[in-house]
């Protein structure tokens, strides 16, 4: 196996990868894969290419990334924010200012208190804040 047929291979399983693990991260990788596979195809030393992928891997993480996620970020935060916000869950471990879990449609979520103060295991909470994947509460 060449090594341009290597480059491609390890591009798939980057893009598998990030099927699997939407972050916009692997994809990066794989892009510059693909760049080091051409120039493996050209017959690029593997030093080359090695410095290709590092260079690219690092460019598209600078500049790519960012974008992809604000693009990403823009399109969901509507819906997100609808079935969540202002609905109710349950407590399954304590919440408090700096950790705890609510569970809500058959999902468990970290969640912090909004206003400070400590919800016990069981009772119910309301959601009024959603900061990534931490759901800030507040009890009913």
């Amino acid at each position: 196996m060449e090594y341009w047929q290597l480059w491609c291979l390890v591009s798939i399983i980057f893009f598998i990868v990030e099927m699997f693990t939407p972050v916009n991260f692997f994809l990066n990788l794989g892009l510059a894969c693909l760049i080091s596979a051409i120039a493996a195809y050209f017959n690029a030393t593997f030093t080359i290419q090695m410095i290709l992928f590092t260079v690219f891997s690092a460019l598209f993480l600078i500049f790519l990334r960012p974008f992809l996620v604000y693009k990403k970020k823009g399109e969901n935060d509507g819906e997100f924010d609808e079935k969540y916000k202002g609905r109710t869950a349950v407590v399954t471990e304590k919440v408090t200012t700096d950790s705890g879990r609510i569970a809500i449609y058959g999902e468990t979520w970290q969640a912090k208190s909004q206003n400070g103060e400590e919800i016990e295991t069981g009772s119910q909470v309301k959601i009024v804040n959603i900061d990534s994947i931490v759901m800030y509460v507040e009890k009913v």
